[in-house]
């Protein structure tokens, strides 16, 4: 079995993942957003920009993967789907998911210790948020190195990078 059909296997199932861990992130972020619009029962205005942010953050990825995906299941070697197309989209994913993960856990401390009394209104949602934060910030790094490997492997065959990723 070549490397292009663990591609062609392998990219619905990341696909799947972003998916279903963005909708989970974006749920929480959409709801700690809302309390916070509703009560303004935030701690401090960094708490609630940092909120949206990865509610802006859930959203991109749950979009973009699900375009991406789609893209690819009708054309796994068109011109949207190909490795540099990829390459690029990944990468401005992986800085924004490292950018909300990094902010959400920074305004935490690393986590919240829920039994404490630490001056946050909604410790289980925001340690959850934090925690889907990073898993999508795994998923997307497993992405990259993937295709950087694969656009790697593709120059060195002489495709140049705007071959499909599944070539």
């Amino acid at each position: 079995m070549g490397f292009s059909n663990h591609i062609r296997r392998g990219h619905p199932i990341i696909s799947f993942l972003l998916i279903l861990f963005g909708i989970i992130a974006l749920s929480l972020s959409a709801w700690l957003t809302a309390r916070f619009n509703r009560f303004n029962d935030f701690t401090d205005i960094s708490e609630r920009d940092r909120v949206r942010f990865t509610l802006f953050a859930s959203i991109w990825t749950v979009v973009t993967t699900a375009l991406f995906g789609g893209l690819f299941w009708v054309s796994p070697e068109g011109a949207m789907t190909s490795i540099l197309v990829h390459v690029v989209w990944l990468v401005l994913t992986w800085i924004i998911w490292t950018a909300a993960a990094a902010a959400v856990t920074e305004m935490l401390g690393g986590g919240l210790n829920c039994n404490d009394i630490t001056g946050f209104n909604y410790c289980g949602q925001l340690n959850a948020l934090e925690a889907f934060a990073w898993i999508e910030w795994v998923l997307v790094t497993f992405a990259v190195i993937v295709v950087i490997i694969r656009a790697i492997m593709s120059a060195k065959r002489g495709d140049g990078y705007r071959g499909g990723l599944a070539v």
